[in-house]
């Protein structure tokens, strides 16, 4: 009796596996997709990028922060795969994407914008809702300027619009941006030194544990290639043109009254709650949530944040 209730035991689980095995697997008994990983080339450059879900389903386009990459969202394209169609690039210089010399290649936040439109050309995508993180934002709103008409939802999650949100983090960079040299740049290196990645994933978390250390090694390996730290520089004096941008895209914001969701970790440095708040001052169908965690929210309440998105996008009938 007892080797048939085994055999039949075996034979369930075969049965299990076996039907895991067609590309989906079940998850709360709900079909997920697995996140797949392609190079395109763009504009004469291979630009990574990570995909899931169903092609068909409403597209939420990922836009990583500095000074990480596609990584930061592996966790929330599974949480979200059933539902919607994922895309997280790289931008040049970050993850996989290719690094040009800085003599063939201008880094700035409006070439990144352009590579990420034509990587969306390519696919085919010409409606989505944006993800906006840290870099995100200024990449996202660049291309928001271009096709307003195209984006779905905002995503806020600490990437900033607003002149309140550059707080006591921006002095040594605004400094830089007013004279622009290497004794002011040579300061801001330590951001992306290991000491300082580690930093920005673990200031403001509750519970450092739940923070992979993975994370800061992941993005050593793009920040140690010869001349990213001269590329990260060029980022840091290029920021200053988004503040520039700020009244452009707020006036765009009362103009097309974009759906917005924000979920942002009340507790960072970097971009502090200050910058959430005024989006309420032009976004009329704002959902806000400041969550109690730092800078890389999904590492700590990346649960949280995905059914965040989940409920806000089925309750403005993005699905």
């Amino acid at each position: 009796m007892k080797t048939r209730k085994s055999i039949v035991v075996v034979f369930v689980m075969a049965l299990f596996v076996a039907s895991n095995l067609n590309g989906q697997r079940k998850k709360s008994g709900v079909d997920t997709y697995p996140t797949t990983f392609h190079t395109a080339k763009v504009a004469g450059l291979d630009i990574f990028y990570r995909e899931a879900g169903p092609k068909d389903a409403p597209t939420l386009l990922l836009l990583h922060g500095y000074p990480t990459s596609s990584h930061m969202f592996r966790n929330l394209m599974e949480d979200l795969s059933q539902d919607y169609h994922l895309i997280a690039p790289d931008y040049p210089g970050y993850g996989r994407s290719s690094q040009p010399p800085m003599s063939e290649f201008e880094y700035s936040f409006d070439n990144f914008a352009e590579i990420v439109d034509e990587l969306l050309v390519q696919l085919k995508v010409d409606r989505y809702s944006l993800y906006l993180m840290d870099y995100g934002a200024p990449v996202g709103y660049r291309i928001f300027e271009k096709h307003p008409e195209r984006v779905e939802a905002f995503i806020v999650q600490n990437g900033n619009a607003y002149d309140e949100g550059l707080a006591d983090f921006w002095i040594p960079l605004k400094k830089y941006w007013n004279d622009y040299t290497v004794e002011n740049g040579k300061p801001l290196e330590g951001f992306h030194s290991p000491d300082g990645l580690k930093w920005q994933y673990l200031h403001g978390v509750q519970d450092s544990t739940k923070v992979s250390p993975d994370n800061w090694h992941h993005d050593l390996q793009h920040l140690i290639r010869p001349e990213n730290n001269e590329i990260q520089l060029a980022m840091f004096y290029d920021y200053r043109t988004n503040v520039d941008r700020y009244p452009g895209w707020q006036k765009l914001f009362r103009e097309y009254q974009v759906p917005t969701l924000i979920v942002w970790g009340k507790n960072d440095y970097i971009f502090p709650p200050s910058g959430a708040h005024p989006y309420k001052r032009d976004l009329k169908n704002v959902e806000f949530h400041l969550l109690n965690t730092g800078h890389f929210a999904l590492e700590e309440k990346g649960d949280e944040i995905a059914k965040y998105i989940s409920n806000f996008l089925s309750k403005n009938k993005i699905k």
